[in-house]
């Protein structure tokens, strides 16, 4: 299989990490690229603050590394990522940018999307000092919290998860926990499409990560929230590069859909396939936004298509900040000492916002994020937003 961008980029961060500094020739001999490719590479995580560039190497950034105890001796957290890029990227930034903030050092592990190497990362990072662990595991599959969870529970000290739900009944329902309402986005995405007169949209979502798992639960209870009837089936896709064959067939399908009137409108999960899919439908002779308006979900780089997409964006900087800030409390220990006992458990559910742009064929600003409990259209009126049932992953 190919390796993409995604992956070579935490390649890059993890023989940086460990190495302090290195030099970018060096870095394209370890990665097995052009030397014109790793320098891209480095400007790109050097551009979101997670390297530091010069003179032809690259270093780790002092704040975040082994010798950047923090003045005052403040605390050392862990984190845990499945990825350095893409998504996770931000959500690293904003943890880095509050640890910093609040006298905390910050040390990193990637996984790669490896659930079963989750636990010794952990591991890793207590043996490396950490008092308190920042947890995004690997999850990607439904059955991934109950076969690789249990070990979370097991673990010393102050923990957080981030981006990811203790389910309950599960050893981790009584742990803190910080991510993005994805319900509320995708709410954000159907309704905004149903507004501009569209009926009910198709939903073309990938399964191979936990923000599709969660779109995909919370395409549903969009729909029920509206009471919108569900006319189209989901159309499963997944990268191109992995499997031509499932991808051509999403695209054929939304191209009959549209063709035959059953459909004008679309969310997709996530950027890459959405911009793909415009691509190859462009190529079906179906136009975005002409004959099809289209919402993808993750903003990473969809305002960068040729027609920009408009997409729902959560919040993952705020993500990282939150967790992070929430974990350095906890360290500090009680808020009010001689209370009546520990700090309740948090669960935050942050609201990920609407961005439009051409493809939804009307550009316009951000829509506001801020739904009322007594609204008809929040999808979970006399409920908190943070729904343990939409979150599998």
């Amino acid at each position: 299989m190919r390796e993409g961008a995604a992956e070579r980029h935490d390649r890059l961060l993890n023989l940086v990490r460990e190495r302090g500094t290195v030099r970018v020739s060096d870095l394209a001999d370890r990665l097995g690229v052009a030397t014109v490719t790793a320098r891209r590479d480095v400007e790109a995580l050097a551009s979101r603050g997670l390297l530091e560039r010069a003179h032809g190497s690259v270093s780790w950034p002092a704040d975040r590394g082994p010798a950047g105890t923090p003045a005052g001796g403040g605390p050392v957290i862990g984190m845990l990522a499945p990825a350095a890029a893409y998504y996770f990227a931000e959500v690293i930034r904003g943890a880095h940018e509050a640890a910093a903030r609040l006298g905390a050092r910050l040390i990193l592990r990637v996984t790669d999307y490896r659930p079963e190497d989750d636990a010794a990362h952990a591991a890793g990072l207590l043996a490396a000092g950490a008092q308190g662990l920042l947890l995004a595991p690997s999850w990607t599959e439904p059955e991934h919290p109950e076969r690789y969870g249990e070990w979370i529970a097991r673990l010393p000290g102050e923990k957080v998860l981030v981006e990811r739900r203790g389910a309950p009944g599960s050893p981790l329902e009584g742990l803190d926990q910080v991510g993005s309402d994805h319900a509320h986005g995708v709410l954000l995405a159907v309704r905004h499409l149903v507004r501009l007169g569209h009926g009910t949209p198709m939903l073309v979502a990938r399964s191979d990560s936990p923000t599709a798992l969660a779109v995909r639960a919370g395409f549903t209870r969009a729909l029920a929230a509206l009471g919108l009837a569900g006319t189209e089936p989901l159309i499963a896709t997944v990268s191109a590069d992995r499997d031509p064959a499932l991808f051509e067939r999403s695209a054929q399908a939304v191209r009959s859909a549209v063709r035959e009137g059953r459909a004008s409108s679309v969310l997709v999960h996530n950027d890459e396939e959405a911009i793909r899919l415009v691509r190859r439908l462009a190529e079906l002779g179906v136009r975005v936004p002409g004959d099809l308006a289209l919402v993808t979900y993750d903003d990473e780089v969809a305002a960068l298509a040729d027609t920009p997409l408009s997409a729902v964006a959560p919040p993952k900087r705020e993500v990282g900040r939150s967790a992070a800030e929430l974990l350095v409390e906890r360290l500090a220990g009680p808020r009010y000492p001689g209370g009546d006992g520990p700090s309740p458990r948090r669960r935050v559910a942050l609201l990920p916002a609407l961005r439009v742009r051409e493809s939804c064929g009307r550009p316009g600003r951000a829509t506001p994020t801020v739904l009322r409990r007594s609204d008809p259209l929040h999808p979970f009126p006399n409920r908190s937003s943070f729904d343990h049932s939409i979150f599998r992953s």
